[in-house]
């Protein structure tokens, strides 16, 4: 009986398939380690510290005002607030939601300081709130999960758009959910002296990202020119992107002033 000669040479190349083999899948392995690591970092670690850290910045805007002094970013303290201890109201859209009275200009109000946290941002649907912080660089303030103002947009309270970003989804995502807002639904904005109260009024699902015009005095999409207002008022405009995880597009929310009272 003929026996099966193994030469030393297709041992040697079978035993270094085995090891390419071998050494390919603890790379794929290793491999997929990492990226999950990443997913969870990104989809956990950053919302979880984002959270931490802006109900730290709620935390810290509120004992700052209890101690008093000083204007907010929306009124100059003593100067321009309602005279009432009762708050100023009216329906969305009416004749009186326009003439609300409008905060007297303060110059060092007008022009926060960049990155800081000037006010708190509360939406009760969606048990958010949020610090607003002067801008919307990402690493400097959306991506520590606080609501960023538009630069040279309005200010609360005071007619114009009070316009505002925040992330959809990681570092906090506090705008995941902007999307089941409903017309009169409340938006409520407090500063060290006043709070004002929004109804959410419109929603545009989606435009494209270099639309401004959702963020003016007046706003009203270029991309969508039937969205958006005609006349002036006291307006505030909440923006993210959409659809979830991406950056494509954006996501915008209207609301009306429709009170305001001091603190």
């Amino acid at each position: 009986m003929r026996q099966r000669v193994m030469h030393h040479g297709a041992r040697r190349r079978r035993e270094r398939r085995r090891r390419a083999v071998w050494t390919g899948g603890e790379l794929l392995v290793t491999v997929g380690v990492v990226l999950l690591l990443l997913v969870v970092h990104q989809l956990w670690w950053t919302n979880r510290e984002a959270k931490e850290g802006a109900r730290h910045g709620v935390e810290a805007l509120e004992r700052e005002w209890g101690r008093g002094g000083g204007a907010d970013s929306g009124t100059a303290a003593g100067s321009g607030s309602p005279s009432s201890s009762t708050a100023s109201t009216a329906s969305p859209g009416s004749r009186a939601e326009r003439d609300l009275p409008a905060a007297a200009p303060d110059p060092a109000a007008l022009t926060p300081d960049r990155s800081q946290a000037y006010a708190i941002l509360s939406v009760p649907r969606l048990h958010l709130r949020v610090p607003v912080t002067e801008g919307v660089g990402k690493r400097s303030v959306l991506n520590q999960g606080y609501v960023g103002h538009y630069p040279g947009t309005g200010q609360p309270g005071r007619a114009g758009n009070f316009a505002l970003a925040g992330h959809r989804n990681t570092h906090g995502e506090p705008f995941r959910y902007i999307n089941r807002l409903a017309p009169g639904d409340t938006v409520r904005v407090e500063t060290r002296s006043a709070v004002y109260t929004y109804a959410v009024d419109k929603t545009l699902r989606q435009t494209a990202a270099r639309d401004s015009g959702v963020i003016r005095p007046i706003p009203r999409s270029t991309v969508h020119p039937t969205y958006g207002y005609t006349v002036p008022g006291y307006y505030i405009t909440l923006t993210t992107c959409t659809p979830e995880y991406t950056s494509r597009y954006r996501l915008v929310v209207w609301g009306k002033l429709v009170s305001m009272r001091p603190r």
